[in-house]
This record gives structure tokens, sequence and C-alpha cells, in this order.
């Protein structure tokens, strides 16, 4: 790996962070030596509370240490390494974080010439997010796809490593990896990431937000062997809190740092982090959940293959199955009519005439299998 300095973009090494009131004295458990303190007149809050009683009148801790302590107990990390964890509003915050404190941007010149920025690298079809945010920062996205495979009904996706190691220039600062992957579903191969990673000296992000449906490990474990590696998860799927808007990045000390320190003040609201709280005193919950929702995945998997228009159901790792039709669109407005909403995946690359399939319920998947049969 390049050392850190060579990697950000020249600027972030001397911006100096906005320090807010509750980043210069914390409050509550954030700090507990400092949790004696009763009289905050240092932030212009309104001191008189909120119209409805609840208590969000104060700025909530902008580190959220309360919150990285209970995800450090629950991933096994321990107190002093808890600068390991970064917490978004959704996923989408570090991805956008990262690639503007890594990568510098295309710039368009008076003389109408683009004077080419960084690169980044993505592995197609994938999360659409990390090629958005590029766009939205200028920066050049080279694409490599995966490589489809079918066999029978079943089919599978893989890596192109060498294709991704070729694509690799001086000026790629990022490559990242979705493993279980949106929308295939698929976990990549242990030994294709740890090649990827080891091979490349810019930053591997290896988005893992539906790890917990997987058989195999998560990277996390690992995170010390791999100074290059950030790793993404989220609340938003097995703890099922989408609507919170959280997500958790996890690498070295010194990446995090640069995120804390190039992040909005308050990027995690207190209802957000009350709430995260409060669930994550229910691991039991959250265990019989993804048991649940394996068992109607492997449902779905059984039935899938046995209907008319159903060409190839792909394996899958995640909450959803992504399954290739005879004609996707077709199905897809059949079962708009019935009330039933799919993803139709058709338009995205190696994704022809697919439709992504979330696990829900017995009762949604009934209705569901009953709608495709009588289609």
């Amino acid at each position: 790996m390049r050392p850190l300095s060579q990697l950000l973009r020249k600027h972030i090494l001397t911006v100096k962070p906005y320090s807010s009131a509750r980043s210069e004295y914390p409050t509550g458990n954030a700090v507990p030596s400092q949790a004696s303190a009763q009289t905050f007149l240092d932030a212009n809050e309104n001191a008189f509370g909120s119209p409805d009683g609840a208590a969000v009148h104060r700025y909530p801790d902008p580190l959220q240490m309360a919150l990285k302590r209970r995800i450090g107990e629950i991933k096994h990390i321990p107190e002093e390494r808890i600068n390991t964890i970064f917490l978004g509003n959704g996923s989408d915050e570090p991805i956008d974080l990262i690639i503007r404190a890594f990568c510098e941007p295309s710039i368009h010149a008076a003389s109408g010439e683009i004077l080419q920025g960084d690169e980044m690298i993505i592995t197609p079809p994938t999360y659409g997010m990390y090629e958005v945010s590029a766009a939205i920062h200028h920066v050049v996205v080279n694409r490599v796809p995966l490589v489809r495979t079918f066999e029978g009904k079943s089919g599978s996706y893989r890596l192109d490593v060498d294709g991704i190691l070729r694509a690799i220039t001086p000026r790629t600062k990022l490559i990242f990896l979705c493993s279980p992957n949106n929308p295939t579903a698929n976990v990549f191969d242990k030994r294709a990431l740890e090649q990827i990673i080891t091979s490349f000296d810019g930053i591997v992000i290896l988005d893992e937000a539906y790890i917990d449906f997987a058989e195999k490990h998560s990277f996390l474990p690992r995170l010390a062997e791999f100074p290059n590696l950030v790793i993404l998860q989220t609340f938003s799927k097995a703890w099922g809190m989408a609507a919170l808007r959280l997500g958790m990045a996890f690498a070295d000390a010194s990446i995090i740092e640069v995120l804390n320190k190039i992040k909005p003040p308050y990027n995690i609201n207190i209802l957000t982090q009350d709430a995260a709280l409060k669930a994550l005193q229910h691991t039991d919950w959250k265990d019989r959940v993804v048991k649940d929702i394996l068992e109607e995945r492997e449902s779905l998997m059984h039935e899938l293959p046995t209907l008319h228009d159903v060409q190839h159901v792909f394996p899958s790792d995640a909450n959803f199955i992504l399954a290739h039709f005879t004609n996707a669109r077709a199905v897809y407005e059949r079962l708009v009519e019935k009330g039933i909403i799919v993803r139709d995946r058709s338009g995205v690359t190696l994704c022809e005439d697919c439709l992504r399939i979330t696990v829900g319920t017995p009762f949604e998947n009934e209705r569901l299998l009953a709608a495709l049969t009588s289609a």
C-alpha cells in the first residue's frame, strides 16, 4: 500500500475539521469522566426544550461513542480499537466521503479540454451508488464486468481478477467490491478478494451489506491484516432498520480519522443513535429473523426454477434472489397489476431479463409464487 499521504488528495492532509461544541466538550456517556457537567451554554441550543417534550434540543455526540462501543461488543472489536469504526448516514455517506477524500476530480480547462483526475474501478453489475458518487465528484470510473456462466437452470457470477488487476493504472485510487454482491446475490471467492486487496497499492472498499445472510464469514476479523481495506456494513438489512439510515465503515484508524475529519459534524442524529442502541440489545431477535429469512430464501430457491417463465435462478448469499426470466419486463408488469413489486434489473449489465426478488414473509412469498404461476 502506498503511504496514506500519497493516496489522499493533497489538500485533505491540511484541512482543519470543523470544531463543534460537542467535540470540544462532549455530553452524556460519550466521555464518562465529563458526564457530570449539567449546564451547557456553549452550543446556542434552545435551552427550553422541544415542542413535543422530546429530548432533541441538544446536539448529539458527533462521534457516536456509546453506539460505537456497543457495536464493538457485538463485532468483537476491543475498546482500544473503537477508532477503527465510522458511522455514516447509511453506507452511502462513507462511499461518498471515501471518493471525496482520495480522488482528485477531472477538471474542465478554459480551453475546453478535460484534465483527467484520479480513477476508481467497479465490477458491474454492482451497487449503483459507487458510480453515482463518482459521477458527482467527476471521478473516472473503469468498469471490469463480472464473468457470468450458466449451468442448467442455475448460473454464477465471479470476479475477473486478472481483468481488475490489468485495469489498474497509476491514477487508480479505489476499487469497490460488493460481497455478497448486489444485484447478483453471491459472495465472491475469498482467494480472489485477497488477491485483489494484496495486489493493489490503493484502497479497496469491500461492501458487506448482506454478509449476515451468507455462510461465509466477513473479512472484519481480519481487518488488521489489510491496512488498505475498508469494510462497509449496514443496519438496513439483517437488523431491519432501513429507515434509520445508519451505515458502518471499518478501516485502519488512520483512514477513519480522515473520514471523521471531513464528515458533517453531526451526521447521525440522536433519534437514530438512541433507536440503534436499543435495537442492539436484541441480538437474539436479529439472529432469529435472519434464520427465518434464510428458510424462506431456501423455499423460493426450490420453487422458482420449477416455473415455466424462469430460465435461471442464481445462487443467493443475501436476502434476495436474482432470477432470469423469458421476458422479465412482461412478468414484472403482470406482477405490478397484482400489487406485487419486485425490481426489474433488465437494463443492468449482465442482468438482461432478470428480476431481483427480495425474500419476504411466508405470506408475501406465497402471493408471489401464486402470481407467477398464474401469469
